[in-house]
């Protein structure tokens, strides 16, 4: 982690122990760093899961075995590396994740393809499988550790841990939803560069805990972005032990099913905003609200045009309610707009109205508005009932020095 720690950091909550998933972090020293790299989180049998990874057209070898594992719907192992993304690595790659996966079988005696990989860091170089394998070896010796460490060990660039909990009432009985996410650049749908693992003690069948974080993806880790590139390597899996002890939950009417898929939600919402509050360089969270579209689906398009723009994210950094690059944003999407229906607002000031500025508004709650270190931009399009909330941060000089230097 970088030693400059994000202004809009959350500290790591207190998270439990999850009955049937056991995490271990061993250095496999992927970079000249001086900390854990790899984890290993061994699934007791009966696990599900499910997953939402990259549209990127450049997967990763990493997010390739994940897409075809997760069609079976069974866990056993979860690995993950950071330092080395593995990405755009061609035949070498694929027999790292291969090697890896097999290791891990052979450990837990199980199938390879019950084993989901994951890795993050510099695209382009090959993982070196002995130093998988030999991190993987550690691991397995290691002693279980907590999800904090975890946490630590799946970071690059990220400035702070990121973590968040929450619990359901399920067939009566309590179960408990953890998450770790790593994530702080190249944010952006869909998904980001972003891998994000969530355990559950619950009892859930792999097509409906598959319903259900798609559901959750499509309002949380796909309304962030950092700087609107879209990694080779975003992956979030969710693993179900079913150690609660509820009746297993198979669809929406199941006793708990809403409760569980709310739940999911809650903690894929807390994750995002996670990782958008250690966007690179960051000074302050912005939420983009767009309603009156002609649709949910162009009111998100409208929304991430704003939320991507460089122009409206360098007036928030220099706290400039420069509401005109927001009109920008809003006519570059290519979505349906009225330039003389649009309503603007920063904060609960409204500052256009009907296509036009609002006459003598007053700019002081504006100004303050906009050095807090949380703001809102509010966009009314006046065409239909389409809405949509997105959140990015701004853009300083950070960013650039930060990515400048990434590779040394």
């Amino acid at each position: 982690m970088s030693h400059v720690m994000s202004p809009l950091a959350l500290p790591f909550p207190e998270l439990a122990p999850i009955a049937g998933a056991t995490p271990h972090v061993a250095r496999a020293r992927y970079k000249a760093w001086d900390r854990c790299d790899l984890t290993f989180v061994a699934l007791d049998p009966g696990t599900t899961v499910a997953g939402v990874l990259t549209q990127s057209k450049c997967p990763s070898p990493e997010v390739e075995w994940c897409r075809k594992a997760l069609v079976l719907g069974e866990a056993r192992a979860l690995v993950v590396n950071a330092g080395n993304s593995n990405a755009f690595t061609g035949n070498r790659g694929r027999a790292a994740v291969e090697a890896i996966a097999a290791r891990a079988a052979a450990h837990l005696d199980c199938k390879p393809s019950d084993v989901f990989v994951a890795s993050t860091g510099v695209i382009g170089v090959p993982l070196p499988i002995d130093k998988a394998e030999a991190g993987l070896d550690a691991a397995f010796s290691a002693q279980p550790c907590d999800w904090r460490q975890v946490a630590e060990a799946i970071g690059t660039t990220d400035t702070y841990p990121k973590g968040a909990a929450t619990t359901a009432i399920v067939d009566g009985k309590t179960v408990t939803l953890v998450g770790v996410i790593k994530g702080s650049g190249m944010i952006a749908p869909d998904m980001a560069t972003m891998l994000g693992f969530i355990f559950t003690d619950a009892a859930v069948d792999a097509a409906f805990l598959q319903a259900a974080l798609s559901g959750a993806n499509a309002r949380t880790f796909s309304c962030i972005t950092v700087d609107g590139d879209t990694s080779t390597s975003d992956t979030v899996l969710a693993f179900a032990t079913g150690q609660a002890g509820n009746s297993p939950l198979t669809n929406e009417d199941s006793p708990g099913g809403d409760a569980f898929r709310a739940a999911l939600s809650d903690l894929c919402h807390q994750l995002a905003q996670l990782v958008v509050r250690d966007g690179e360089g960051a000074s302050k969270l912005i939420e983009i609200s767009v309603e009156g579209a002609e649709s949910d689906r162009s009111a998100h398009r409208i929304a991430m045009s704003i939320a991507n723009s460089p122009l409206v994210k360098t007036a928030v950094a220099g706290e400039d309610a420069n509401w005109g690059r927001v009109v920008m944003a809003v006519g570059k999407a290519g979505e349906m707009a009225e330039r003389d229906r649009l309503s603007i607002r920063f904060g609960n000031t409204q500052v256009a109205s009907n296509g036009l500025a609002v006459e003598g508004y007053d700019e002081a709650p504006v100004a303050a508005h906009l050095k807090g270190n949380e703001v809102t931009i509010g966009v009314d399009l006046g065409l239909g009932e389409g809405r949509a909330t997105v959140w990015t941060c701004d853009l300083t000089h950070g960013y650039i020095s930060i990515n400048a230097d990434y590779r040394s």
